[in-house]
Parts: C-alpha cells; sequence; structure tokens
C-alpha cells in the first residue's frame, strides 16, 4: 500500500504539473476575494473557478506572467496624433473652427474715407451772354438762351422756340424750360417745381433758394416762368401780368439774394431780387433748375 501511494504521488507530480499550477491559481483568485466575482453575482450565471481555470489552461500559462491591473493615467494628454489603434470615437469630434483670413478685398473708399461736400460759398454770379428777345413773345426762348450761355452753350432763339413749341401766345409752362434745358445739358440735371396757390410758402422759398445755390455752384443758370409785379433792390418794378420768364444767373448772402437776367429790357438787363420776392413772383406758375 505504502508503494503504491507513492508511485501515485510520484505520477502526479511528474505527468499533471498544470494541475497544480491551476489549483495554485484557484486558490490565489478565492484568497484575494476576486474569486467571488468569478464565481458570478447579479445577472451573471456562476462558474466553478477550477473548472474554468482547467478549461482555459495550457502547457505555456504555467509560465506566463499573471496580467497586472493599471491605474488609470491622470496626466495631461499629449499633443500628439491619437494612435490609429485607439478605437474611434463613437461621436466625431467637431472640426476646428478656420481661423479668419485678413479680406483681400479692396475697402470702398466711399465707406472707409468718405469726404464731407463742400460747402457751396456764399455768393456766385456766372458769366453769361445777354441777350434781349427779338420779339414780344420770345422771352421763354430768351430766358433758356442766357441760362444755357452760362454753361457756355450756344443757342439761337429761334431754334430754342421751335423746341419748345412756342407760339405767338408765348411758352407754355416750366416743364417745357425743363425738357429743353436737359435736351442740350448732358446729365439731364434740371428738374421742374411748381408753386402753386397765389403765394409761396415758407418752405417753398427754402426750396427756391437752395436749388438756385445748387445750380449756381454747378455752373447753371435757372429759369423762372412769373406773373405778377415785383420790386428788385433798386425799387424798380417789374411788371407781367400776362406772365414771363426770366433766368437766375447768380446769388448772394448764401442764395437770399438773386440775380436776374431779363430780356425784356435791352436798357436795364440784369438787377438783384430777394428770393422771398421771386418765390412769390413765381406763384401759380414754376421754375427749372
Amino acid at each position: 500500500m505504502k508503494h503504491a501511494l507513492s508511485r501515485r504521488l510520484r505520477r502526479l507530480v511528474t505527468e499533471r504539473p498544470y494541475q497544480i499550477v491551476a489549483g495554485s491559481a484557484v486558490a490565489l483568485v478565492l484568497a484575494t476575494g476576486t474569486g467571488a466575482a468569478l464565481a458570478g453575482t447579479g445577472n451573471t450565471p456562476a462558474t466553478t473557478p477550477a473548472a474554468t481555470a482547467a478549461a482555459e489552461l495550457r502547457d505555456d500559462a504555467a509560465v506566463a506572467p499573471s496580467p497586472v491591473a493599471v491605474a488609470p493615467s491622470t496626466a495631461t494628454p499629449s499633443s500628439a496624433a491619437p494612435s490609429s489603434a485607439a478605437p474611434a470615437s463613437p461621436v466625431p469630434a467637431r472640426a476646428a473652427a478656420p481661423s479668419p483670413k485678413p479680406s483681400s478685398a479692396t475697402p470702398d473708399p466711399d465707406l472707409t474715407s468718405k469726404k464731407a461736400a463742400p460747402k457751396p460759398p456764399t455768393s456766385k454770379v456766372l458769366e453769361y451772354d445777354h441777350q434781349a428777345q427779338i420779339n414780344g413773345y420770345y422771352c421763354g426762348p430768351a430766358a433758356v438762351r442766357n441760362a444755357l450761355s452760362a454753361a457756355g452753350v450756344t443757342r439761337s432763339q429761334d431754334a430754342l422756340a421751335s423746341q419748345l413749341g412756342t407760339t405767338f401766345a408765348g411758352t407754355n409752362s416750366a416743364e417745357d424750360t425743363t425738357r429743353v434745358l436737359n435736351a442740350v445739358v448732358k446729365g439731364d440735371p434740371y428738374e421742374t417745381t411748381m408753386i402753386r396757390g397765389g403765394a409761396a410758402t415758407p418752405a417753398q422759398m427754402d426750396q427756391l433758394q437752395a436749388d438756385v445755390v445748387a445750380a449756381v455752384t454747378d455752373g447753371r443758370g435757372v429759369v423762372v416762368n412769373v406773373a405778377g409785379t415785383a420790386t428788385d433792390t433798386d425799387g424798380r418794378w417789374h411788371s407781367f401780368p400776362g406772365g414771363h420768364y426770366v433766368a437766375v444767373v447768380g446769388y448772394q448772402d448764401s442764395g437770399r439774394l438773386v440775380k436776374i437776367a431779363d430780356s425784356a429790357d435791352a436798357s436795364y438787363p440784369s438787377y438783384w431780387l430777394s428770393t422771398i420776392d421771386l418765390a412769390n413772383w413765381a406763384a401759380t406758375r414754376g421754375y427749372s433748375a
């Protein structure tokens, strides 16, 4: 009996070393408390540690080092690119916003360095070639002709009368003078302003003053269709009950006084008039500026 027991022990040691190693591994796991996790807790079915170790352990496992748990690193992530072996994140990383590039477009000079428009002079008188009307109903063609001469444009009264549609009854309205002036002057700068009613309002007086200053500063004369009587700064009366056309070729005192080129009387070709009086003189009519 003693010899038989010795032979079995020797066979166990020499022929099945893996069982001894497996048994030692199982004992070590149970001793550290990890065996409870391997035995199964919660909803995981329990598995016998010895059976698992015996089924999975191979000859090379006896000498392989057991895995060691590594604590997670708390170091700051490196700025280097992540390894290609790292698992892909389920949520794609947001692309970094591109840095703004300086604009290569040329800035608009009107927006970046716009200069204020120069103020008009307080007084200005245009050079013009005065001509009296050649008959009693050519005041319209003569006024347009005198205004155009201030811009350096030469036209005959007859040619302008044809364009204006002037008849023995005269020229119809300021709309005709505006149309012909724009047909001759480049850019269509003229507009018609009507002053309806028996007298001009303060707003219409201010508008006439501003229009005269703008036109004369631009080198253009103004044509005004008047009716009735007005008194100039020298006290002389100018009366045209049936209507008349005059040209404005200058101003003083920021437009409060205007210079009239009148074709009615060759001996008295020009005079000064207040803008207020000129606005009232043009009441029921209008002007081209």
